[in-house]
């Protein structure tokens, strides 16, 4: 800190300042101190700042919404590896609207955390790039838009398409999607992942199929009951995620038809237990939480060292009961 102090022509206390983005700073003062920090590749200890403070380190969570059965077994495995090493953690849901993102993340790092996990939900993640100085960042399930950081995201494509590639096998060429909007990443990759799977099996695309932009469970439980209402309605539905799939199933309880397949990106509680078992692409949310937490702990511990910053996380395919219904497989191919 004294380095940078000498660099920049400062206190070591407005350093500090600095670091701790002290409002009281000039914008000219703070930026040669950022560049002499650059120059210097100064990276602060941020287990030792803790110590000298006399309280635990902090990690920040950011999630769309803490209720999501993905995103509280994501924030579990952050808690279990962080208990590991004596951290704490605080968590936050930004919820759906993009605009409110940064004034959330902003109140939550002035919490003094030592690190943040966040899956955002806007299209500009270029706000946070101030606070990389000051403590590492690590994204998960959706990567980083205008930054460079590190971030965990599953196979969207690669589940979406195994999913949909299964239910063609098992006779099916009516497959509907049901999800959010195209707008999230994720289910931009799914989307994307799905149609491969229809193209490569030579099924044509019916966009009358495709039902996206649902906000909750309840309203794809609907899209659900008026994909069934069609002339000529699907044999098979395609869950793009877990909180949606709690919508899709009962919907499909509700009008006895246990004769539509249904396959659900992510698992979802008792989804095993029901009947029939819900059939899913396993995203292992605890294991998510877990390596992104590893990550923030090894870039406090190790700051000079290189890490891959893109890292993709394999998903597998549990077949349950609720793919199993066969249709006649002597279908013709679209």
């Amino acid at each position: 800190m004294q380095d940078v102090a000498e660099r920049a022509g400062v206190s070591a206390k407005t350093v500090s300042r600095v670091f701790n983005d002290d409002p009281h700073v000039t914008e000219d003062t703070r930026e040669r101190v950022r560049s002499a920090m650059r120059e210097l590749k100064y990276v602060p200890n941020m287990m030792a700042r803790t110590f000298r403070e006399g309280r635990s380190a902090v990690i920040g969570i950011a999630v769309p919404d803490v209720a999501d059965p993905f995103f509280a077994a994501v924030t579990k495995g952050i808690e279990l590896a962080a208990r590991e090493q004596d951290m704490a953690i605080v968590v936050t849901s930004l919820g759906d609207n993009p605009d409110l993102e940064q004034s959330i993340i902003e109140s939550t790092v002035r919490r003094q955390i030592d690190g943040l996990i966040i899956a955002p939900v806007s299209a500009d993640q270029s706000y946070l790039a101030r606070w990389q100085e000051s403590f590492p960042i690590v994204f998960i399930d959706r990567a980083p838009v205008k930054l460079s950081a590190d971030y965990f995201v599953e196979d969207d494509f690669g589940g979406a398409f195994e999913a949909t590639v299964h239910l063609i096998a098992h006779g099916h060429r009516r497959i509907a999607i049901v999800g959010d909007s195209v707008e999230v990443p994720t289910t931009k990759l799914r989307l994307e992942g799905y149609r491969a799977a229809l193209e490569a099996g030579g099924l044509g695309i019916d966009e009358e199929l495709v039902e996206l932009g649902s906000p909750s469970a309840d309203s794809a439980a609907q899209v659900c009951k008026s994909l069934l209402a069609l002339p000529d309605p699907p044999t098979a539905i395609f869950s793009s995620n877990a909180r949606f799939s709690t919508g899709v199933f009962p919907a499909l309880q509700a009008m006895s038809r246990t004769d539509v397949a249904l396959i659900s990106f992510g698992d979802f509680p008792m989804a095993d237990v029901l009947q029939p078992s819900v059939s899913v692409i396993d995203q292992d949310p605890r294991h998510v939480g877990r390596v992104a937490a590893e990550r923030i702990l090894a870039r406090i511990g190790t700051p000079d060292k290189r890490f891959r910053r893109k890292n993709v996380l394999p998903v597998k395919l549990i077949e349950r009961q609720s793919c199993q219904s066969v249709v006649a497989a002597s279908a013709p191919l679209g």
